[in-house]
């Protein structure tokens, strides 16, 4: 676990995230909120969730207080509002990972799950490596249901992804 592992990941997570985002810009707003079945029910609705909880973790990571929010999913009231901030949030991503040094990779980080309502201590290579674990799982329950609603998506293989 390093700074380049976290900075390919975050590039990944973008890269992916915007090449979803093109994919759903092809469905209408109903089949984009329509319960298909996985987790968080809908394509919007995982979206959501995922947004929020790398808001969550970055909060963690930088020791700032976690955002202010109702539930770990929901509808999204903006459709192109949110696209502009999940696109904000994924610079924001890149950007803590650039700046991360050897250093904080050490030691452990105390945080509090809202979906588990308990603290935990965890070592920060764990956290870092869930917090991408996180949004590749999330991603992929995207990319069934998109390519299940008959949009065509690109490419999820990181040997594949673009150079910067």
């Amino acid at each position: 676990m390093n700074k380049e592992f976290s900075v390919m990941m975050a590039r990944y997570n973008a890269w992916q995230n915007d090449s979803l985002l093109a994919s759903v810009e092809t469905l209408s707003d109903e089949a984009r909120r329509k319960d298909r079945g996985a987790f968080f029910g809908s394509i919007e609705a995982t979206f959501a969730h995922l947004l929020l909880g790398d808001k969550l973790w970055m909060g963690r990571f930088s020791g700032e207080s976690a955002p202010a929010i109702g539930s770990l999913d929901g509808e999204i009231e903006d459709w192109a509002a949110f696209v502009v901030q999940r696109r904000a949030f994924d610079r924001e991503i890149l950007t803590w990972a650039k700046q991360l040094e050897a250093k904080w990779f050490v030691g452990d980080m105390k945080w509090s799950s809202i979906a588990a309502g308990k603290d935990f201590t965890t070592p920060k290579t764990t956290a870092v490596v869930h917090f991408f674990n996180h949004q590749t799982h999330h991603r992929g329950q995207i990319h069934a249901m998109v390519t299940a609603a008959g949009a065509k998506t690109t490419d999820t293989d990181l040997p594949f992804m673009p150079e910067p």
